[in-house]
């Protein structure tokens, strides 16, 4: 369902029980059931992500932009760090397993929404435009964090192991958050401007859209936080199953992280997209930015204070492969957003990006 759906001249209630489905599916312990088991309950993960990008678009388009693509934000923060560490409390050994999906969400949601986005709008729309400030502040955020994150363990002096020393950890872990919090504040209330969309041609008309009441928000945003629960309980369980179909098949092991970054960015991708093809790439634009921003401004500084609590290692530093496409990746991306106006030719650039960053993971 779209936003155009909220003026009631379509209803469907496929988004009110499939969240409760979702919590009883968790009866069928798909952990130690069968195949047909595990297909089941994955259909019904597929059905709550579906039905938190219905209810989380409600909620957003009550509340208006930016704050709006926040709510989507955090509802993917919340559900990626719940399933790093639930895995790492279920005693999977994997240190490296924060790092491989941040990573993956940050190729993911720079590569993979952004380019589909792109090609989707200028496919239907030719050329497309947004707000050049905005996209260029997100951008300064995210090569800053993603480098003190993801590239500087790997360099300096006492990190041997792609491993940050606790001092440095809890510095990082600080300064992402900061970063992050200055980021929303410029967003929602400092140059909030720069993030809403213009509001010319064929934005006016969603732009302005009747919003939701109240009543219906609300009902919404309970809904929204029931398929979350859904989402991160269901994975949860089908997590140890995954890691074994990876190990069997002899795939990298980071594949994991890449499959939990692609469960947990599936809302707002989803949403992104429908935004780029009604010609608000501006929105479409904050809800991918800002989820990459929420991945390492959240997610890095709650799993660097459980480890630090529980003692677990972590393995932060990239490798000159990984450090390369996200160089590439972010340096095309600021060339992609210089001008304010995109087409299909930087669509397609990203998306060769993307399939790059897994034929190389695939075959090393």
């Amino acid at each position: 369902m779209t936003i155009r759906s909220l003026s009631g001249a379509v209803t469907s209630t496929w988004p009110r029980w499939v969240p409760a489905a979702g919590l009883a599916a968790l009866w069928l312990h798909p952990e130690r059931a069968d195949a047909i088991a595990l297909a089941l309950t994955g259909a019904i993960l597929v059905g709550c992500i579906l039905a938190a990008v219905h209810h989380g678009e409600v909620v957003a388009h009550r509340v208006g932009e930016p704050f709006g693509t926040l709510i989507l934000a955090g509802a993917v923060t919340i559900i990626e760090a719940s399933l790093i560490l639930s895995m790492m409390l279920s005693g999977s050994a994997n240190p490296a397993l924060p790092r491989d999906t941040v990573f993956a969400a940050i190729m993911l949601i720079l590569n993979g929404v952004v380019g589909g986005c792109l090609l989707v709008g200028g496919i239907r729309h030719g050329e497309q435009r947004f707000v050049l400030e905005g996209v260029n502040a997100a951008l300064c955020v995210l090569a800053a964090m993603a480098t003190l994150v993801l590239v500087l363990p790997g360099i300096t002096s006492s990190a041997g192991a792609h491993r940050y020393s606790a001092p440095q950890l809890i510095f990082t872990a600080i300064v992402s958050t900061l970063l992050y919090a200055t980021f929303v504040f410029v967003q929602t209330v400092r140059h909030r401007d720069y993030f809403l969309p213009e509001g010319v041609d064929a934005l006016a008309g969603d732009a302005h859209a009747a919003p939701p009441s109240a009543r219906r928000a609300a009902a919404s945003l309970g809904f929204l936080l029931v398929a979350l629960i859904g989402v991160v309980l269901l994975a949860k369980t089908l997590a140890k199953p995954l890691e074994t179909a990876i190990a069997a098949a002899l795939l990298p092991r980071a594949l994991v992280g890449v499959a939990i970054a692609a469960l947990v960015l599936a809302p707002e991708s989803l949403a992104a997209l429908r935004a780029a093809r009604r010609n608000r790439l501006q929105t479409s634009l904050n809800l991918a930015l800002g989820s990459a921003l929420a991945t390492i401004g959240l997610t890095i500084p709650t799993v660097a204070t459980a480890a630090l609590a529980m003692g677990w290692p972590l393995s932060l530093g990239l490798d000159a492969k990984s450090t390369t496409l996200l160089a590439l990746s972010l340096g095309v991306a600021i060339l992609s957003f210089g001008t304010g106006r995109t087409t299909i030719l930087q669509g397609a650039v990203h998306l060769v990006l993307l399939a790059a960053y897994i034929f190389t993971m695939v075959f090393p």
